[in-house]
Order: structure tokens, then C-alpha cells, then sequence
């Protein structure tokens, strides 16, 4: 089957009435990136994980945009955008487009909306250009690398090594499991659950997707990096917004994550899954809304 992903188009199956939003692309370095930039006034930059895209914020764009500028992107190879020849689909080369990103749309006073993936990728992004940040919001992901961690570590291991690659690539097993598995409040819908699918639609749409897994233990090298330069970040304030129903990550995570930033306020949601911005999308946004007006 061939992709429907055409570089720099907005494709016929992105419901307009789910992702009420204007797509705008850029290119970077042959990349085709594409990002949904929404309301005036602080600037949110939202970056998703693994296997979404910038479609997983909807609801807090929504939500947020008469206060905020939203600004969410789509990694090379996710949701609608299209990576270049010989992209490594890699957290570092993922950072590395959000710097460009940064920089092209001379972005300043940015508040870090980081969760999963995003979140070491965002973080390592900001550490590359601090001067661009004022603030962060992490929501269940982490900053260091696993170091023998035995969930991480063997769930890296399993779906990062052959057999793993090739359900996610094959069977699109990352957005049919994990979407709604990541979801405890609510049922995911069966428009909802195709722009997941239809986002990763080929074989080799999903390399992206297939890679992260096994860079939970194959990035160190850029794990260790965003953790040595957090120094750089720590003395920003930060939101933690924490759905304590993750299967990913839990409270010790969490706790962690408070002692990188002294001056954060953590808020718990309580019985949300993983993609806690979709799960429990109102409460993220009062969250937001609540600690920037403190």
C-alpha cells in the first residue's frame, strides 16, 4: 500500500471537526515539517512521543489557545510530517530538527510542553538554545538514561529488537496497543483511533515509530547529555503534570523529576493513562492555566 503522505499537504483523512486547526509546514534541511500554530501570547511549545502527533494535544489547544500561543509539531516521520532521505529517526536527530524549528521561527519566552519522548527531545532542544526558554511543563516522561531500570530496560529490549520492529512496522502494534492502553478515562473513538493509524499507514511510515523503542537503551550517549545539561534548565520554574494510571512511568519517576527542578509545582491526575493530554485534556489545561496565572 502506498503512503498518502504527501510532503507539504494536509491529507483528506485529517478531520476537519477533530483537528480544527490551520496545518502550516516548513521545511528544515529537507524535512517536511508539519505544525499546527494556534492564538496569541505565550508561547506553548508542545512536542509529542511515541506513536502520536501533534493530534494527541487537540483538546488542550483548544482549550488553551484564547490565553496561548500553541505551537505543536509533528516529529520527521510522524503525524503529517515527512523526513528526508536518510533521516536516523533518532531522539537526538529529532532534537536537532526542533532546534532548527526554533530557530526558523525565531521563537523566544517558550514554555516547553514536553511529554514521552517529547520530553527528552525538548529538553535537549532547550539546552541548545536556553536563552529561548523561560519555562517547562514535563508530563510523564523523564530526562536521564535507564541504566538498568528493569521495565524500561526490557521493554526496550522486546520492542526495540527484531520481532518488536517488525509487529510495530508490520502491524501498526504501537498505536493499536498502546493508544488505547494509554487512555484509563476514557475510550479512545474509532475516528480518534484512525489518525493514529492512518498517520503511520505503510510499513515504512512506521520506521519511525519502530526505531524509538530500542533508543530507550541506545541513546545513553543523548540521555546522559540531557541529564548532565539540565544545570542549564534547573533554575526555571516548571510544571509537573502527572496521570498516576500511567503503565510507563510512575511515582518514582515523577519524584525525579522534582528534585531536577527545585522550583516546580506538580499536579496529579488522578486515574489518567499515559497520554494524560488526551486522556484528561481539561485537567492538563487547568493545570496550565492555573500555575501561569501563580
Amino acid at each position: 500500500m502506498a503512503s498518502q503522505h504527501t510532503a507539504g499537504a494536509r491529507p483528506s483523512w485529517v478531520d476537519a471537526d477533530l483537528f480544527p486547526f490551520e496545518s502550516h509546514f516548513v521545511d528544515l534541511n529537507g524535512h517536511v515539517v508539519h505544525y499546527v500554530d494556534e492564538g496569541t501570547g505565550p508561547v506553548l511549545l508542545m512536542l509529542h512521543g511515541n506513536p502520536t502527533w501533534s493530534f494527541v494535544y487537540r483538546d488542550v489547544i483548544a482549550s488553551l489557545k484564547d490565553r496561548f500561543r500553541c505551537i505543536a509539531l509533528d516529529h520527521p516521520g510522524f503525524g503529517l510530517s515527512v523526513a528526508g532521505s536518510g533521516y536516523g529517526y533518532q531522539p537526538v536527530d529529532h532534537a536537532g530538527v526542533v532546534v532548527d524549528f526554533l530557530d526558523h521561527l525565531d521563537l523566544s519566552d517558550v514554555t516547553l510542553v514536553g511529554h514521552d519522548w517529547g520530553g527528552p527531545i525538548g529538553l535537549f532542544a532547550a539546552e541548545q538554545r536556553p536563552d529561548r526558554f523561560s519555562r517547562i511543563v514535563l508530563a510523564n516522561t523523564w530526562a536521564w538514561p535507564t541504566n538498568g531500570e528493569f521495565k524500561a530496560e526490557m521493554a526496550s529490549r522486546v520492542m526495540g529488537g527484531f520481532l518488536g520492529r517488525e509487529l510495530i512496522r508490520r502491524f501498526n502494534m504501537f498505536v493499536n496497543a498502546l493508544i488505547p492502553a494509554g487512555h484509563r478515562r476514557r475510550k479512545v473513538s474509532d475516528a480518534e483511533m484512525k489518525h493514529y493509524r492512518e498517520a503511520l499507514d505503510t510499513t515504512e511510515r512506521r520506521n519511525a515509530c519502530a526505531i524509538l523503542p530500542g533508543a530507550i537503551t541506545g541513546a545513553r550517549d543523548f540521555l546522559t547529555d540531557v541529564e548532565t545539561n539540565l544545570k542549564l534548565l534547573q533554575d526555571l520554574p516548571a510544571l509537573i503534570v502527572w496521570a498516576d494510571a500511567d503503565m510507563a512511568f510512575g511515582d518514582g519517576d515523577r519524584e525525579r523529576l522534582e528534585a531536577k527542578f527545585p522550583d516546580h509545582t506538580t499536579v496529579i491526575v488522578k486515574g489518567a493513562g499515559h497520554f494524560v493530554q488526551s486522556d484528561a485534556a481539561d485537567e492538563m489545561s487547568c493545570a496550565i492555566r492555573a500555575w501561569w496565572s501563580d
